[in-house]
């Protein structure tokens, strides 16, 4: 990316939350990061005072001008998620930043100003799951994915409620800087580099008592280790010292996914790792985290994440970065 400058959307009204990911992921100094790190502005979409969620104003670097310059525009949200029509300067704004090659991204309801421009039709899209029937109804031609956290659309980004922001800008460092930047980045943030699954499983659930997570960690911890072997219901429930019944209850409560639906989630993140870091063929990566085969790898690598793992191994693989280019 020869310019990396970020831009974020201000707005009156401006969702707070939204925002602060944006800024905490694109806008902070990390010189640790190296030398090519993000520069970041604010565009004021309106002349002001812009009011944020939670009593405060903003002062931007500039205006709509500034979406010119941007290789990366990011819309934090959007006031009435959908309610309030979106400024025809703004629409224009980021259609003519989409035409000479910007990337754009929303946030959670971010969505309903990125849809209205018409980029998102016949594409898929995420928002929150709130949200989710009243884009569906608004804009028919969107394909809305109602379960992900995050949808790529190559230029086209979209992310699910609020903290799937995170998830999306997180997935966006890793494709400019690799799987390794992003990860230390994670860290510093004290978030997952990435987390499978999607907002489904934190629909109208409540929080599960903090107790089951502790209870269970020595068992997750043996059930990562054996990620190449069968795992049976029942001796997972006789290593917790549970019947079968009490144990896929307490399971799911701690970690919110059935057993065999968690252990396929961790297996999918081991085979990314050994697909980033190591050139292991397929079939063997297969064979190290459960799958079998690398038929069966391939299927469920298609059917989470939408790519096969050559595709992936080729965007994301920290060997395949350090490769000296064919002369």
């Amino acid at each position: 990316m020869p310019n990396r400058l970020v831009v974020a959307l201000a707005y009156d009204r401006l969702s707070t939350f939204e925002f602060g990911i944006a800024v905490e992921i694109f806008g902070l100094p990390r010189p640790e990061m190296g030398p090519d790190w993000y520069r970041f502005a604010v565009c004021a979409i309106e002349p002001g005072p812009l009011r944020a969620i939670g009593g405060f104003q903003i002062v931007a670097d500039g205006g709509l001008e500034l979406l010119d310059q941007a290789d990366t525009i990011v819309i934090p949200g959007w006031r009435g998620a959908g309610s309030e029509p979106v400024p025809t300067a703004l629409i224009e704004a980021l259609r003519k930043a989409h035409a000479r090659g910007a990337r754009l991204m929303s946030i959670c309801s971010g969505v309903f100003a990125l849809a209205a421009t018409g980029l998102l039709s016949g594409r898929r899209a995420t928002t929150h799951w709130h949200h989710v029937e009243k884009l569906a109804g608004a804009y028919p031609d969107i394909r809305v994915e109602p379960d992900v956290l995050y949808v790529d659309e190559g230029r086209v980004l979209t992310s699910a409620g609020s903290a799937a922001g995170i998830d999306l800008c997180l997935h966006v460092v890793r494709a400019d800087f690799g799987p390794e930047i992003a990860n230390r980045l994670a860290r510093r943030l004290v978030v997952p580099p990435h987390r499978e699954g999607g907002q489904a499983q934190f629909i109208e659930r409540p929080v599960p008592p903090a107790r089951e997570a502790v209870r269970f960690a020595p068992l997750f911890d043996r059930m990562r280790e054996r990620l190449a072997h069968d795992q049976p219901i029942a001796e997972l429930a006789a290593e917790a010292g549970m019947s079968v019944r009490t144990f896929l209850r307490r399971f799911k409560a701690a970690t919110g996914l059935p057993p065999g639906e968690w252990l396929l989630a961790e297996r999918l993140i081991r085979a990314r790792e050994l697909l980033e870091t190591t050139r292991h063929s397929i079939e063997s990566i297969a064979g190290a985290t459960g799958f079998g085969s690398a038929a069966t790898l391939r299927h469920h690598f298609r059917a989470r994440l939408g790519t096969s793992p050559t595709a992936y191994r080729t965007r994301f693989s920290q060997e395949e970065r350090r490769a000296p280019s064919p002369s």
